[in-house]
């Protein structure tokens, strides 16, 4: 749980977003939120909620994949066209490799 709670604040940062402004994005207080982003354990829906105000989704990783998704949002720094031909790759097939079956 601590790594998706630096995730959020985070990503909250690099939005340019204060705890405050969280409370009109993702519909709780501002103390809710708070206590979220300091010591974890909200709800599957405040999670959902959370996300959608920044601009995210939830998803399941798996462990095996997680060194490659890490790299591919790292990415973002990179030149955009690498970036864009990384993108179109997955969007080619989004499910390969996945359950292990690489061809």
């Amino acid at each position: 749980m601590p790594l998706l709670l630096e995730q959020i604040k985070n990503r909250r940062k690099a939005l340019g977003l204060t705890q405050e402004d969280m409370m009109l994005r993702a519909g709780i207080s501002r103390q809710q939120y708070q206590r979220i982003e300091s010591k974890g354990n909200p709800r599957l829906d405040t999670m959902e909620l959370i996300a959608k105000g920044l601009k995210s989704e939830l998803v399941l990783i798996p462990y095996e994949k997680r060194t490659a998704v890490m790299a591919l949002l790292a990415q973002d720094d990179k030149a955009p066209n690498e970036a864009a031909e990384n993108a179109q790759a997955i969007s080619d097939d989004p499910w390969r490799g996945l359950l292990g079956d690489e061809e």
